[in-house]
């Protein structure tokens, strides 16, 4: 089984731009990237032509000695048994972090050849860039950021009535009974299986719940080896530490990343280096908080506090060693761990929304938290994060009275409302919130991102 991508719609809008220039699309291990690049060279070129620098390395003599768009095609052309036509075939640079010269290229192609549809990626490519000072030509390529499958997409997978529903959603009106019990059904199975796309396949596929673990414990295995092979030996264990300890930071009821979790008298400074590393490899998102919520909302982020996500809620779920049958039974009570995994679900559907542009937190003292504060358009949006359906607490309100926005969102397992600026929205529906808002609803579209 296949699974449709909604970053297929954005390539797809990117070959018929006449500006367009090559994509270098990022992204963490196995979410999917060389599928969808693929995919997409199937569904939309006459040929499809792919370079792979990790298998092929006798590709890299190619770049070496000139820059030259045409002479390196015309070398290019010994490797691959597809033609290369401008306008007809999609060219893909595979792992280009293992070439330096490769990925320069890409300049070369923007200027002198624009007829050509190149895409790169690579494994860590943020890593590598950083790590072996690699040139990036800023200005020359369109940096593309790829997630894990959405719940947006899960859904249209698993449950293609209920996704076409939801779909044609362009106001908070109460939802029937029956599609909020489909959706909480799928979310909490989305919250099981996460968005890495082969254990997505494996879930959807009724694998059995043995073939789903053992995917999510491969891919963390995995990355666990690329500490070892792309980070220097000073940071190895730093870094194998940050990320073990992520579902210890996230189980407190107050989630700010605390160093000494980590370790017993460790400080910022030493492992700043290790959360970098972990952030250019997309394995974790921090989130600061604000002092308050004023425009650019960026300029009063506090650096000193922030919490930490992982890329997914499937990987966190796994790497936390909780049962998926704990996320499934509805009145399972697994306390402040509950939050963590909705919070992190939350965070995985704004990622793409927002273009990249991570949320930031508020927190003035002990007393109230709202999860996440987004900057849409010109306005400051909070939005509270609730495990299923306990909506207790005042943090909403205390910020309501002290900053009066025009729209809050709730987020929980309620039903869909909306009264006096308050979205009262199901969890399930956060990849769609933006269609629920009032004045949004004459566009349903997202401001900040191309969907």
């Amino acid at each position: 089984m296949e699974i449709r991508r909604d970053i297929i719609d954005t390539l797809r809008r990117w070959k018929e731009k006449t500006d367009r220039k090559p994509i270098l699309l990022k992204g963490a291990r196995q979410i999917g990237k060389t599928w969808a690049m693929e995919a997409f060279g199937k569904e939309e070129f006459d040929y499809c032509a792919k370079f792979d620098f990790d298998r092929q390395p006798e590709l890299r003599s190619v770049f070496q000695t000139s820059k030259s768009p045409e002479r390196i095609l015309k070398e290019l052309s010994l490797y691959t048994e597809v033609p290369i036509v401008a306008g007809k075939t999609l060219i893909i640079f595979d792992e280009i972090q293992e070439c330096e010269e490769a990925l320069n290229s890409l300049k070369y192609f923007y200027e002198d050849a624009p007829a050509y549809h190149v895409i790169a990626a690579g494994s860590l490519l943020g890593v590598a860039v950083k790590r072996r000072s690699m040139t990036v030509p800023v200005g020359k390529v369109s940096i593309m950021r790829m997630y894990p499958i959405t719940f947006r997409e899960f859904l249209r997978a698993a449950d293609e009535k209920t996704f076409s529903y939801v779909e044609n959603l362009h106001d908070a009106s109460h939802l029937p009974e029956i599609v909020l019990n489909k959706l909480k059904t799928e979310y909490r199975r989305y919250l099981v299986c996460g968005g890495m796309p082969e254990a997505v396949i494996s879930l959807l596929g009724n694998k059995g719940m043995e073939a789903v673990e053992k995917v999510q414990q491969d891919i963390l295995d995995l990355y666990e080896l690329d500490f070892a092979k792309y980070a220097t030996p000073r940071e190895i264990p730093r870094i194998h530490a940050i990320w073990r300890s992520l579902p210890s930071q996230l189980a407190k009821e107050n989630r700010k990343f605390i160093f000494k979790i980590v370790k017993p008298g460790a400080r910022s400074k030493d492992y700043e280096d290790a959360l970098l590393w972990l952030e250019d490899a997309g394995m974790i998102y921090r989130v600061f908080n604000i002092t308050k919520p004023g425009l650019p909302i960026s300029a009063y982020a506090d650096p000193s506090a922030f919490k930490v996500y992982a890329c997914d809620c499937g990987l966190l779920r796994r790497l936390a060693r909780l049962p998926a049958t704990v996320i499934l039974n509805a009145n399972a009570n697994y306390t402040e761990f509950k939050g963590s995994m909705a919070e992190n679900a939350i965070l995985q559907s704004l990622m793409p929304l927002l273009n990249d542009n991570i949320p930031y937190y508020w927190s003035p003292d002990s007393r109230a938290e709202i999860e996440f504060v987004i900057q849409w358009g010109e306005r400051i949006i909070p939005i509270e994060v609730k495990a299923e359906n306990c909506v207790s607490g005042r943090s909403l309100s205390v910020y309501n009275e002290r900053y009066h926005p025009q729209e809050r969102i709730r987020l929980s397992f309620l039903n869909l409302q909306y009264n006096e600026g308050l979205l009262s929205c199901p969890s399930p529906l956060a990849d769609w919130f933006y269609r629920l808002l009032p004045n949004e609803q004459e566009t349903g579209v997202c401001p900040t991102n191309e969907r």
